[in-house]
């Protein structure tokens, strides 16, 4: 496959292409689901395909096929300098990188693919079981994910890498119910790591404490409303860093001018205390990638330091229309799709606070645990996120347990109105779409922090 890649390359230089490359995608999934002690999934996917790239005259074109003969590939080739050809953009020149020359295999220590898939079936059973803790746990959820990808792309910088992803993740939900009324809670572990994240877990630790969560919720109170203190939670956190900042700060956004941080680089945007990451290089993360699918090296890219907006995440493409250096940020949902800037695990960074300190520190307000869901929306600014459960402090103690509820605010203005950071950073892995779709794996995370948000539920 190398021999062949490498002359489509070459060819579609001779056809005049200014760059161009050539990558092999195989992608292995396996889903698992157990609901109630019933075994309600159990799938094995594998497809595969090239995708070529063509760019001539500033303007993409695209080709990918399934059929693997040297015949179809340089036709698949040929196809996508066509295309380019066809395209009206007239882009910047692209930078020209240092070629790069690796093989990498996942570092994990059962690769997931020799584990049977009867033994991935019984944890998943066992983690089922655990959840039924008492008769008021109505419905039990266990789900085990795997997806393996390998990638080989050649292109005309010079560069020849081949690589492996590996990500794992098992989740527990559990629904109780009493006097009509139904609460919820989860818990799920996962990263690009093997089998070895299972074995390691304890599942019935794991689906007794969710189980257990489950039936507490059933006595949370109605939360608060209003504009207040709160103390978000990693994933509240995350869902601000990813859904609103993160989006804003991809630069395909940008170089349209669609996003509210457009020229935003050198300005005070948050507060002192508030640095924001996106880093592909996270170890175990699920978000981490040593490539990105244009060939680029992962990298650490600072986005905000010290409340000063510090640069946008770049593909090929934005890098040169912008004149910076691309950050390893062109990211495919798979070999069939084209690429876009995207994010990987992206996050505030720690700051000096304990979680009590921050508690002792506050007169009157609430502490959110957990996340539901999160808006984005990198056009206004405006972010909306809805939190499991929270609970109620007042004059520094942690006091009643609150149901679900939303919290919303302007980012900008949340990140200023930020004055205490958590020592303590976690990330949570799951799949980001661009809009709805071009799902990607990526992980958002960072400290409590402590902002003013307007807060409201029933």
């Amino acid at each position: 496959m190398e021999d062949i890649l490498l002359s489509a390359v070459d060819r579609m230089q001779k056809e005049g292409a200014e760059f161009c490359d050539a990558r092999y995608q195989t992608l292995g999934n396996a889903t698992i689901r157990v609901v109630d002690r019933s075994v309600r999934a159990l799938t094995q996917e594998k497809m595969g395909g090239v995708c070529f790239r063509a760019r001539i005259a500033g303007s993409w074109g695209y080709s990918t096929t399934v059929l693997l003969d040297r015949r179809s590939l340089i036709e698949a080739c040929l196809l996508a300098t066509k295309n380019a050809r066809l395209g009206g953009s007239k882009g910047a020149k692209l930078p020209e990188l240092p070629s790069v020359n690796r093989r990498l295999r996942a570092d994990v220590n059962i690769h997931p693919v020799d584990v049977p898939i009867e033994e991935k079936l019984r944890h998943v059973e066992d983690l089922d079981a655990a959840l039924k803790v008492e008769d008021r746990v109505v419905n039990t959820n266990a789900i085990y994910n795997e997806e393996v990808r390998t990638n080989l792309l050649m292109n005309s910088f010079g560069s020849s890498v081949k690589w492996e992803e590996v990500r794992v993740r098992l989740m527990a939900y559990a629904i109780a119910s009493e006097a009509g009324r139904q609460e919820a809670y989860y818990e799920f572990v996962d990263g690009t790591k093997g089998f070895e994240l299972v074995k390691g877990t304890d599942i019935g630790a794991m689906g007794g404490s969710c189980g257990q969560e489950a039936v507490k919720m059933l006595s949370a109170k109605k939360p608060p409303s209003g504009y207040m203190t709160c103390i978000s939670d990693p994933q509240i956190t995350g869902f601000l860093a990813h859904e609103v900042m993160g989006h804003a700060c991809e630069a395909d956004e940008i170089v349209k001018k669609r996003s509210f941080l457009t020229g935003a680089v050198g300005r005070q945007v948050a507060s002192e205390l508030i640095t924001m990451i996106d880093d592909g290089t996270v170890k175990d993360a699920y978000g981490s990638i040593p490539f990105d699918d244009e060939g680029t090296p992962s990298s650490r890219t600072v986005i905000i330091e010290n409340g000063v907006y510090k640069g946008y995440l770049q593909s090929l493409e934005t890098a040169a229309e912008m004149g910076v250096r691309p950050t390893g940020n062109g990211r495919a949902q798979d070999f069939g799709r084209r690429v876009w800037v995207r994010m990987t695990n992206t996050y505030f960074g720690p700051g000096d606070w304990t979680l009590e300190e921050m508690i002792e520190d506050v007169d009157s307000g609430i502490l959110s645990d957990k996340g539901i869901s999160g808006m984005e929306d990198p056009v206004g600014g405006g972010f909306e996120a809805k939190a499991l459960r929270g609970f109620i402090i007042e004059k520094g103690k942690i006091t009643d347990m609150v149901r679900s509820f939303t919290v919303t605010g302007s980012a900008l203005q949340i990140l200023k109105t930020t004055d205490a950071v958590g020592k303590s950073v976690s990330l949570d892995g799951g799949n980001c779409g661009k809009g709805i779709e071009d799902i990607v794996p990526v992980s958002s995370g960072g400290p409590h922090c402590r902002s003013k948000l307007v807060v409201g539920g029933g």
